[in-house]
């Protein structure tokens, strides 16, 4: 969410990142909301004069009592009481006004870095860089579940049973890789310098529309009913709100966190037949990294977060690219956004499995997340990244680990969570 005062006095800013991000329904509420904090900056000052005159005149009713002046003094008391009644409309007009204008200034997008390229949506994104040379090895790649079904590793069709499409069982060697891919990734990023946290896996509506967008609330969170809960799509969603409506100083900065948690979400819409399996899933375990600093040292942070996720996919011999996302793919919080893509040898192409976002100050203008500096509060700046999410980054790893034989190679960096074991053997 931007300021209120930025877009009042940069309209046209405001109006040509919403043309950029090819928005153009939003263009009238810039206007509409202008219109507005005009409205209510009027009814606040015609507040703050009644206010005023209401204890200029209070003051004036004892000196005329002291006096004995009592009809004036009984004039005055009218006075009050009709002054009274307009400061209470006054009052409840700005609460309506001051609802309305934050309702509009949550659905206006942040501003875009001027360096994120222009373009309609994921299609128009730009490669950035490649790590690690993509294998096309000369066996044909099954599909991941075909993999997995080879080692008795998982069980759609009894998760079927029990949840429905969208969920799984992981058993056996598949499922210790799983546990040892989350493991691994936690130390990865305590060795890197990140405190350790694990979460709520639920939280407050007030959160939830301080982390994200409307249109991201709708198509991801899962309510609990009759209850101020939601499930949490990422444990990003929980670490912000860790700091909600908080004043940290400015010396505790900047604070660095990677989080462990399961991860819900409704995942909305019909998906192609490359995302079945557990590539597009309502249930998974995630490790993410969070940082909370100040605005300046932002951009810096940034490339820090996606580096970590890349350097940690290379140590499992996985090879990455990294994609910058155009303005139209771009979340309405989000200030700039980088995907990692993990190569899958199968589909000869690569795929995403993280997304590292810096949000300046959207998320901390929504929760009140201030710094005390030096020179008074300001408000933080927030990222967050993907460090690993299995098990679609399972998918990657298996097929780029993959024997001709069956068998699944463990890199070094991942054996001592493993059993000490080189590979793992198929059961079929």
């Amino acid at each position: 969410m931007i300021d209120i005062r930025f877009l009042r006095e940069n309209p046209e800013v405001v109006k040509q990142n919403i043309r950029n991000k090819f928005q153009d329904e939003k263009l009238p509420l810039v206007d509409e909301v202008i219109a507005l904090d005009e409205e209510l900056r009027q009814n606040k000052k015609r507040a703050d004069d009644l206010r005023a005159n209401r204890n200029k005149i209070s003051k004036s009713i004892g000196m005329l009592m002291g006096q004995k002046k009592f009809a004036e003094a009984e004039e005055a008391k009218k006075l009050v009481a009709e002054q009274a009644a307009e400061l209470a409309a006054c009052e409840a007009k700005e609460a309506e006004l001051s609802d309305k204008v934050q309702k509009i200034m949550m659905i206006i997008p942040n501003i875009i870095d001027p360096s994120v390229p222009i373009g309609k949506d994921d299609s128009e994104n730009v490669e950035v860089e490649r790590f690690g040379e993509p294998l096309t090895p000369d066996f044909d790649v099954p599909y991941h579940t075909d993999i997995m079904e080879r080692f008795c590793g998982i069980d759609l069709d009894s998760a079927r049973r029990v949840a429905g499409n969208g969920f799984y069982y992981l058993m056996g060697d598949i499922a210790r890789l799983h546990s040892a891919v989350i493991s691994y990734a936690r130390d990865f990023m305590i060795d890197r310098g990140f405190t350790y946290c694990i979460p709520p896996y639920m939280i407050r509506a007030g959160v939830v529309t301080g982390v994200m967008s409307f249109a991201e609330m709708e198509a991801m969170m899962y309510k609990i009913e009759g209850e101020d809960l939601y499930l949490i799509g990422t444990s990003e969603h929980s670490m912000i709100g860790k700091f909600i409506d908080q004043i940290v100083p400015e010396a505790e900065l900047p604070y660095t966190l990677t989080s462990y948690s399961p991860c819900f979400r409704k995942e909305k819409g019909a998906h192609g037949i490359e995302e079945r399996g557990v590539y597009r899933i309502h249930q998974f375990e995630k490790q993410e990294m969070v940082v909370v600093c100040r605005p300046e040292e932002s951009p810096v942070w940034f490339d820090k977060l996606w580096k970590n996720t890349v350097d940690m996919f290379r140590t499992l011999d996985i090879p990455v690219r990294t994609l910058e996302c155009c303005s139209g793919d771009l979340a309405d919080l989000k200030v700039k956004s980088v995907d990692v893509e993990a190569w899958s040898p199968r589909q000869q192409k690569y795929f995403e499995v993280g997304s590292c976002s810096n949000l300046g100050d959207a998320q901390a203008r929504r929760l009140k997340i201030r710094v005390k500096g030096e020179n008074g509060t300001y408000l933080a700046h927030t990222l967050n990244n993907t460090v690993v999410a299995p098990p679609r980054m399972l998918i990657a790893f298996l097929e780029n680990n993959l024997n001709a034989d069956g068998s699944v190679n463990i890199p070094v960096a991942l054996r001592p969570y493993m059993g000490g074991v080189d590979k793992i053997i198929p059961k079929r």
